[in-house]
């Protein structure tokens, strides 16, 4: 998209939410709008007619709207990857099973460097960004691969802890890691 459409499409947007009417009340309920919203059920072609009429319904649609990305964007509770069986030696990058996260192994000396790498694509990106959320990188043993937290450019990184090199420990180890958030209680 570009910026003239995006700034189109804003100012669009901000004279539509700015229309103010005397007496205008909401039209339709929050279900219907919630089923607009999620697909379910489209709007008929009456109650169109009373969105387009009713510029407080219209709000409160984008209220629901912003709600609803807002729900998604922290929904994310944990990723799934492994390794891939016709994978020999040292797979450069391996991709969780939903493509949001890249677990990176690079030589660092005499070890391995392992860096975590968010797809700016996922849902919940934005959301982690701004929290600096803790997560963790486990085995398929339950081995903690790596914590910490994501830096301005999605990233986290730390030394390779295991004296295995990364492919053979995580074959010995299901050849699976998930990613996940870190919460406070969690060791």
């Amino acid at each position: 998209m570009h910026s003239n459409d995006t700034s189109s499409r804003r100012l669009q947007e901000a004279l539509l939410l700015a229309r103010r009417k005397d007496g205008d009340r909401l039209t339709l309920d929050d279900a219907t709008l919630a089923a607009a919203l999620d697909g379910s059920r489209p709007l008929t072609s009456g109650e169109r007619a009373a969105l387009q009429a009713s510029p407080l319904t219209v709000r409160r649609l984008r209220h629901l709207a912003l709600q609803r990305r807002a729900a998604a964007s922290t929904a994310w509770r944990g990723s799934r990857g492994a390794l891939r069986a016709a994978s020999t030696g040292l797979p450069a990058a391996i991709v969780t099973d939903d493509g949001w996260w890249t677990l990176h192994f690079i030589p660092a000396g005499g070890g391995w460097r392992t860096i975590l790498q968010l797809a700016p694509q996922a849902p919940f990106a934005e959301a982690l960004l701004v929290a600096r959320a803790p997560l963790r990188v486990v085995d398929g043993a339950g081995g903690v691969v790596l914590a910490g937290q994501l830096d301005a450019d999605g990233e986290c990184e730390a030394d390779w802890p295991f004296a295995a090199a990364p492919s053979d420990h995580l074959q010995a180890h299901g050849a699976r890691f998930t990613v996940e958030p870190l919460e406070a209680d969690t060791p």
